[in-house]
């Protein structure tokens, strides 16, 4: 499969909602920087439009964190200044502004965010990309909300993570390929999702439970704070264009781990940040455009 047709940019009447409007809902007092990566790496990906949905009182401070071409909403909050469980109803009465959503980084496990999560995975009726905090919310004995919504959904955990949505520690995710594979894909089908496994060979299995595809870009020095919002972001701009849920999280996978190939040749591995895969997205782009996974 050819890189998806929206990012080819092929039609010259488009304009920036032909290409979708992305709603990325993180940040929390200590962690707007998850909001900032996600928003960013969502634009760079090749989004129209972005919004990122942040805690009221911290709605001035992320505007001075990103960059001028996105845009915020500010969202009813704890006094602790987290999500509360009120902001959904003010999202889900003009939820269809949006074309795709993303739900986790940075978001903290407060009980009120937690609540607040656990309604968006519940009642969004858009394709969702469920990363972090959202994951903890899930593994809390929730991952039956995964099934209320027909909505396309993608969950995107590192090994501890999965671990915990398994509830299973001892399970060597890191090293088994084989058990990674086959858990992957048995989530994957009993939650109806697609399930990107991150690490060392990211493994994305199709809700079908026998699709499954091994990602092989991308290096030691991703191991960064940040890498995964940039992957949320990538991935949350690609279902707003469109694209269809198993094949944007191949390509978000692949294009995610092909910038920060291309970001560790210019800064060496040990040097790298979140920020330099996002710096480098556009070459990997450019340079995959007659790729097939």
């Amino acid at each position: 499969m050819q890189l998806p047709t929206p990012l080819l940019r092929k039609k010259p009447d488009a304009y920036k909602n032909t290409f979708g409007h992305a709603l990325i809902l993180a940040g929390s007092p200590r962690m707007l920087g998850a909001a900032a990566l996600c928003g960013l790496s969502a634009m760079r990906a090749g989004a129209g439009l972005i919004t990122l949905g942040v805690p009221k009182s911290l709605n001035l401070t992320l505007q001075r964190k990103i960059a001028p071409v996105l845009m915020t909403c500010p969202l009813a909050e704890t006094p602790q200044h987290t999500f509360s469980a009120q902001a959904w109803k003010t999202l889900k009465a003009n939820i269809q502004t949006f074309s795709a959503v993303a739900i986790g980084p940075g978001l903290t496990s407060s009980p009120p965010t937690q609540a607040f999560i656990k309604s968006v995975i519940r009642d969004c009726p858009l394709p969702l990309v469920i990363d972090a905090d959202a994951l903890n919310a899930l593994a809390q004995g929730h991952l039956d909300l995964l099934l209320k919504s027909k909505a396309p959904k993608i969950l995107t955990p590192h090994a501890g993570e999965f671990r915990r949505l398994l509830k299973r520690s001892t399970i060597p995710l890191e090293t088994d390929m084989v058990a990674r594979c086959r858990l992957a894909k048995d989530f994957a089908k009993r939650h109806n999702c697609v399930l990107i496994l991150k690490g060392h060979r990211s493994i994305v299995a199709a809700p079908n439970g026998r699709d499954c595809y091994i990602n092989r870009s991308g290096n030691a020095g991703m191991a960064t704070a940040g890498s995964g919002d940039v992957l949320t972001g990538i991935l949350t701009a690609l279902l707003a264009q469109g694209v269809e849920a198993f094949t944007s999280a191949k390509w978000a996978a692949y294009l995610h781990g092909r910038a920060g190939d291309i970001a560790s040749k210019k800064h060496g591995k040990a040097s790298l940040i979140a920020t330099d895969i996002i710096e480098a997205f556009p070459q990997a782009l450019k340079a995959s455009t007659r790729r097939s996974l």
